[in-house]
């Protein structure tokens, strides 16, 4: 049993890894507290290095439990639009939220902000705003007289990131929200965008390559989109242990999450129904069918 599973998120895996070696590494370093980025380093000091650096290291150890562990969680997206369109949201969201990040230590710079906190919260936050339109909910509960989703904890999670450095996590992250919503507004058709084959083909094979994996045998492929898929005969690497029949019909619910992905209502059903009615080993199902 896999603890992780990057299974057709080799982006997500990559931006990961490198993201977390970098931030224990300046940790181990001791620069952590000199990542993140002032008015004064952009337009005083000109230390326009730290845009880049202050973009994938985290500062902090529970800024990065929290950072890495939701945007493995939004893996999701990858899954959905391909890991080239997904490269393109990830470029998108990096870039966008850091130019209005510039733009609004422009604007508020009488507010003695302060040095903004460091990481990529312009994707994490970007990445909320498909999160809650595109992700649907399957289940309700209630504790103590509050009412949640199973959406709940990736809210809270996001919560506590948005609120660790307080005054400066609060920008980095509102500048996320601001980019992802720009490109979920398809702003000079940006969600329609992908690299060149030659250089998705590229960054393919040295994903895989760092992972000492091929794509083939993953069963991934960095330069696929995923489609609306039809109806189409559901089939892969899962075995059935139990009869079709015998498998308790999938919850109306798990049927809708895979359908707001693009697929087929009846290749969800069968999907979920081979996979045991789980909805995570459904999706990898579906997926690895339409590549075949």
């Amino acid at each position: 049993m896999r603890m992780f599973d990057y299974r057709n998120a080799p982006f997500t895996r990559t931006f990961l890894f490198g993201s977390g070696l970098l931030s224990i590494l300046l940790g181990i370093q001791g620069r952590s507290s000199k990542l993140g980025f002032s008015y004064q380093d952009i337009f005083q000091k000109v230390h326009l290095w730290r845009l880049i650096v202050s973009t994938f290291a985290f500062s902090s150890t529970p800024e990065l439990v929290f950072g890495l562990g939701l945007l493995y969680y939004f893996r999701v997206f990858e899954r959905q639009i391909g890991s080239n369109k997904y490269s393109v949201f990830v470029l998108f969201s990096l870039l966008g939220s850091s130019l209005i990040e510039v733009l609004a230590l422009i604007l508020l710079k009488g507010f003695n902000l302060g040095v903004l906190a460091s990481g990529p919260y312009g994707l994490v936050f970007a990445s909320f705003v498909p999160f809650y339109f595109d992700i649907p909910v399957t289940s309700r509960f209630h504790i103590f007289g509050g009412f949640f989703s199973n959406k709940s904890l990736v809210y809270l999670a996001g919560l506590q990131l948005l609120l660790s450095s307080w005054k400066q996590s609060l920008l980095p992250s509102i500048c996320g929200i601001l980019a992802g919503s720009i490109y979920r507004m398809n702003l000079l058709g940006i969600r329609r965008m992908k690299f060149p084959d030659s250089i998705a083909s590229f960054f393919s094979r040295l994903m895989w390559s760092s992972a000492g994996a091929s794509p083939r045998s993953s069963g991934g492929n960095f330069v696929r989109n995923v489609p609306s898929y039809g109806g189409r005969q559901v089939e892969g690497n899962y075995p059935l242990t139990t009869p079709l029949a015998s498998v308790a019909e999938p919850p109306e619910a798990s049927i809708a999450t895979l359908v707001s992905m693009g697929f087929d209502r009846n290749s969800a059903r069968q999907a979920l129904m081979q996979a045991r009615n789980d909805v995570n080993t459904a999706t990898n199902i579906l997926l690895e069918s339409q590549s075949h």
